[in-house]
């Protein structure tokens, strides 16, 4: 349930409220508006004593939500989220770009990358330090040296840091070099984790799931949202049908319903969705169109020579040969390339 505060409701007012309900054993969740508050409610037992809450002074209306995610709801909160990633920002009126390649490589390979995006504008370097593979014997990431490479390039350039956490054990030393903590898609119903990501003072992108729904997407990042982490992204990469003429099938239709549905971030990720770089522009073409709001892009110097994913990374003629084709649209759109 959701209880709507009035337009001059006091802070003492919407304490009173939040502890009626905890008193009730439920856990409230405030949450600011432009012109009035509201809290959020949640918790598992039935309605008993929160209709009350109607007679508190302060309170203008209890709204029963319908949908299982409370939190990450458009019913509960219906300003689209926005908020700030290191040098640049997240959300309505921008498509932020994030590019790198699959994983750290090396000092000078991630570097060239990072010099080069900063050059051209675009403020966040994804790259993996841990790597989760299919196969026990592919190349498995760099792990805390690749960690030491990210934060050394954050150093020398600017450029904030995109990478992904696979393990509740890594969470404390990604999050000292990382500006976004990702979730792949084989994590994104890993509970232990999302619940300590909830705890993060980092964004969460979080992947969807190979064949998640959209509700089960949403009642993951309804996970984190529930911990009190509400920097959370929302990331289409592809999921898993019988076509076989790409690696994954780039479900663009998502992210329209999903905005519809949520107030987070929607972003895509071409590179996974298509596995083979020649597609790439045309499905990030195709993902600003549809209203993303962020791209997920695999950039490499020489991806014929990249340990991960060179098939589906662009080199750096082709990402910004891919640039230039996206500012077009952007304008037509009257949303800003970020």
């Amino acid at each position: 349930m959701l209880v709507v505060m009035n337009a001059n409701a006091t802070p003492a007012q919407i304490e009173a409220v939040s502890a009626r309900i905890r008193e009730l054993k439920y856990t409230p969740h405030v949450i600011p508006g432009p012109t009035r508050t509201a809290i959020g409610i949640t918790g598992n037992k039935g309605a008993e004593g929160r209709d009350s809450l109607r007679l508190m002074p302060g309170v203008e209306d209890v709204i029963r939500v319908t949908s299982p995610y409370k939190l990450v709801s458009r019913e509960t909160h219906q300003q689209l989220t926005e908020f700030p990633i290191a040098q640049t920002r997240i959300g309505p009126g921008g498509c932020t770009l994030m590019a790198g390649p699959c994983s750290v490589e090396n000092e000078e390979m991630i570097l060239r990358c990072a010099e080069l995006f900063m050059s051209r504008g675009v403020k966040l370097l994804r790259g993996g330090a841990f790597k989760p593979r299919t196969s026990p014997y592919a190349f498995q990431g760099l792990g805390d040296e690749g960690l030491r490479l990210l934060e050394k390039t954050r150093q020398k350039t600017g450029i904030g840091i995109v990478t992904e956490v696979l393990d509740v054990l890594d969470v404390e030393r990604i999050e000292a070099v990382a500006d976004v903590l990702q979730v792949g898609t084989r994590n994104m119903q890993n509970y232990a984790l999302l619940r300590r990501l909830s705890q993060a003072r980092k964004p969460v992108l979080l992947k969807r799931g190979m064949a998640a729904t959209l509700e089960e997407w949403l009642m993951a990042a309804e996970y984190i949202a529930a911990g009190g982490n509400r920097r959370i992204i929302l990331c289409e990469r592809g999921v898993r049908t019988f076509s076989d003429h790409t690696r994954n099938t780039l479900d663009l239709s998502i992210i329209p319903v999903a905005k519809h549905y949520t107030h987070l971030p929607v972003i895509a990720d071409p590179s996974h969705g298509t596995g083979k770089a020649q597609f790439v522009p045309s499905m990030a073409r195709a993902a600003l169109a549809a209203g993303a709001d962020g791209l997920l892009i695999e950039v490499h110097p020489e991806p014929a020579r990249a340990i991960s994913d060179g098939a589906q990374s662009l080199d750096f003629e082709a990402f910004e040969k891919m640039l230039a084709e996206l500012r077009p649209i952007a304008d037509a759109m009257q949303v800003e390339l970020r």
